[in-house]
């Protein structure tokens, strides 16, 4: 049997506090210990399907050829099925489980071929519980499929129209609005939208933004923030304030120059923004107008 991939890219929402990252890539080493495992992030959210969907299908074109591992999975121990999806011919294969969470970056990367569900005990670990299906099961596999390991021998074959689809939050048309929502917050505080320049490109270089929240309880009650901005491609270009940026994926983000958009606007992940043509002769000039900002106290 013969090495076929070189690569396991792992992704997940282990985070690095405990042992579970650790424990996951000490199993693949044992079993392919020709694998170099590239890790993308382990700081998911726990839980959140969504989040790690939307951070795979944002790094999927960049990511290298072989074994993408996915794993968050808050059914583990469940119904759900572990699965493994071949992609581009063979070129690649995506090992997570069947919640939706592979479904957009499969898509990404040209679609589904084969796909078998996993379960086949040969490649797993014998487990003492059932509850650390990322050691047990998908890092095995994934270090088998380095291996050589066919697809076909992993598990039942399945029909890859049948996996679960990914939750795509998509921006709706309303009276001449486009209403979005922030999909990601990173690091420094940038909030991306699920809203790309192209679908804005009739209303000018001056946009109309409306912030408001699609949270609910007492912490999300608030009238709408609404500024006026212009569409520029670099942090520089925002001069002071919050600027509207083509960000490296393409999309339209929400920015401060050396600052947090997130922190300033007290937005994050799920709030709802509004896109529209600006009326407003100031903003002709970059300068942000801020109508009405309430926001209720948390507790």
């Amino acid at each position: 049997m013969t090495n076929k991939y070189s690569s396991i890219s792992f992704l997940s929402d282990y985070g690095t506090r405990d042992e579970f990252v650790g424990v996951v890539k000490s199993v693949i080493y044992e079993i392919a210990p020709h694998c170099r495992v590239i890790d993308l992030t382990h700081e998911i959210e726990p839980f959140d399907v969504r989040a790690g969907s939307l951070s795979l299908a944002r790094a999927v074109s960049y990511v290298a050829s072989g074994v993408v591992l996915a794993v968050v999975d808050p059914g583990v121990g469940s119904a759900r099925r572990a699965v493994a999806v071949e992609v581009a011919d063979g070129k690649g294969v995506f090992v997570g489980p069947d919640n939706g969470l592979l479904a957009m970056a499969i898509a990404l990367a040209g679609g589904a071929g084969r796909a078998v569900c996993l379960t086949n005990t040969d490649y797993h670990l014998d487990a003492p519980g059932e509850t650390f299906a990322g050691r047990d099961i998908f890092g095995p596999v994934a270090a088998h499929l380095c291996n050589g390991v066919d697809l076909s021998e992993l598990g039942e074959m399945i029909d890859p129209a049948l996996l679960l689809p990914g939750v795509v939050p998509l921006p709706r048309e309303e009276k001449g609005a486009l209403h979005g929502e922030v999909t990601w917050v990173d690091r420094f505080g940038n909030c991306q939208l699920n809203i790309g320049p192209d679908e804005v490109a009739d209303f000018g270089d001056v946009v109309r933004v409306e912030i408001g929240s699609l949270m609910s309880g007492a912490s999300a009650t608030r009238e709408p923030i609404v500024r006026a901005l212009k569409i520029v491609r670099s942090y520089d270009q925002i001069g002071s304030g919050i600027g509207l940026v083509i960000d490296s994926y393409g999309m339209l983000s929400l920015c401060v120059d050396r600052g947090s958009a997130a922190t300033e606007l007290q937005i994050g992940q799920g709030d709802l923004v509004v896109l529209s043509r600006s009326s407003d002769s100031a903003a002709q000039t970059n300068v942000s107008v801020t109508t009405a900002v309430k926001i209720s106290p948390t507790r």
